[in-house]
């Protein structure tokens, strides 16, 4: 299932897509082809492809604009914001996280190198900016957007820290989640509805939606990373595992006080990499400690809360129904 589903996703294809590429032609031509490359419009030598991502952020900022009244096109700034400004993170989390593949082919650090691919980061948020701030009314939305920008840049600075760690509370895994990715997931919930001028208690309702919508999202993300099929989630089984990483699933594991939770964390100290085998055994391990089940469960109950957040507002009802098709596809995913 994909979040495309929905007329929003027509429209990114229609409307959001040429916006964004009209930005891309902005730029000097390597940072042009780095960025094209990682929003999977074309291969590194430049050739047309069609390897972009699920589109959930674009989508949400289309139907946040479409939430005011307004025609979805009055939110493509919005949209295509939210689209570079996702994939300006991308660029750098999969850096700094040694991450060689990302839907399916090779991370762009790996193709064009690191310097590159910085670059290319910092270029795609400069043009997130200027899709804004040139848009009658956007300057209200860039603000946003940078705030939103602040709080990831400080969500992936605590997951950094997490890896050097190995104290880490699950109230600091989930604050850094809620940081890392939900941050940005309200602003995309909220950008389409500033631009259009929508009033103050419409922006703050989609926004604790986006807010809990995004720590779903990032508890079912944490799931994959650790159980997803690599043939959907275009990521090595047990990715996660392998890096060490300290995710919501492996943090309550630890902290569980249980047999299965100390062998997992002794096994987290070792400098060893770990086998298929190990992987196989860590995994069991954070299972029996009962955090797997805990962590959807949290995932569902997220969802559940952004729902009511939605049951709230006053939308029309093609809006309310693919806000909430959006919501059940978070935690239904297996990508």
């Amino acid at each position: 299932m994909t979040v495309a589903r929905s007329r929003d996703m027509d429209q990114i294809q229609t409307y959001v897509k040429p916006a964004i590429c009209a930005l891309l032609d902005r730029l000097d031509p390597g940072n042009r082809l780095v960025g094209g490359y990682q929003l999977g419009y074309w291969d590194a030598d430049g050739s047309p492809a069609a390897n972009h991502g699920k589109g959930l952020r674009p989508a949400l900022a289309l139907l946040s604009a479409r939430a005011t009244g307004a025609e979805p096109t009055a939110g493509v700034p919005a949209a295509a914001a939210v689209e570079l400004a996702h994939n300006f993170s991308l660029l750098h989390d999969d850096l700094m996280d040694g991450d060689a593949e990302r839907r399916h082919q090779p991370t762009a650090w790996t193709v064009f190198g690191v310097g590159p691919a910085i670059l290319a980061g910092d270029a795609l948020i400069g043009l997130a900016y200027e899709a804004l701030v040139e848009t009658p009314g956007g300057c209200p939305a860039a603000r946003r957007l940078a705030l939103d920008i602040r709080a990831l840049v400080a969500g992936q600075a605590a997951d950094l820290d997490f890896e050097r760690r190995d104290d880490v509370t699950l109230d600091e895994c989930l604050r850094m989640a809620e940081q890392k990715t939900a941050a940005l997931l309200a602003g995309a919930c909220a950008l389409g509805a500033i631009l259009c001028g929508g009033p103050p208690n419409l922006i703050d309702g989609l926004s604790r939606f986006g807010r809990h919508l995004g720590l779903a999202f990032q508890l079912v993300d944490d799931l994959l990373g650790i159980w997803g099929d690599p043939r959907r989630t275009g990521k090595p089984v047990g990715s996660d595992l392998r890096a060490r990483k300290r995710s919501i699933p492996v943090v309550r594991a630890v902290t569980s006080g249980q047999a299965a939770g100390r062998a997992l964390a002794e096994r987290y100290r070792s400098p060893q990499p770990l086998t298929n085998e190990d992987v196989t055994r860590v995994s069991a391990l954070i299972e029996a400690t009962g955090a797997r089940d805990w962590t959807a469960q949290r995932a569902a109950q997220e969802t559940a809360r952004a729902q009511a957040e939605l049951d709230a507002l006053d939308l029309p009802d093609d809006v309310r129904d693919e806000f909430a098709c959006i919501a059940t596809f978070t935690t239904g995913r297996d990508h």
